[in-house]
């Protein structure tokens, strides 16, 4: 089996979350030989070590995560990537691959301005 982390930033308002559970549902029915699981940078957990090492120890060799942040800020250029260097280091025989951050996909970008669009009211 494969995993899928859905990897957010996290808040303290837990209501915060609910559009990332709903997520991980979606993508749980869609995809149903895979795990998928939400880490959090900060502020909720679990936290991404924790979201992947819960996978490990289910056997899973192959995690995708999916970095749910609509821009490359300083947490995608810095924290991220040390957090994933740790990762692969703990981990040397578990496939760690990385999609690209959710705003930087031009489907997804063009999906929220059909919605602006229609929300309109002309």
């Amino acid at each position: 089996m494969n995993g899928l982390i859905l990897f957010a930033h996290g808040a303290r308002d837990p209501r915060w979350a609910q559009p990332f559970q709903r997520l991980q549902t979606i993508l749980s029915e869609q995809q149903p030989q895979r795990q998928v699981a939400l880490a959090y940078l900060e502020l909720m957990s679990p936290s991404l070590p924790d979201a992947v090492a819960a996978m490990v120890a289910q056997g899973i060799t192959h995690i995708d995560i999916a970095p749910m942040f609509l821009g490359v800020g300083a947490h995608m250029r810095e924290d991220f990537p040390a957090i994933m260097t740790g990762l692969k280091a703990q981990y040397p025989d578990v496939q760690l691959s990385v999609l690209p951050v959710l705003g930087e996909s031009e489907t997804l970008l063009q999906r929220i301005a059909d919605w602006v669009v229609q929300g309109i009211k002309e």
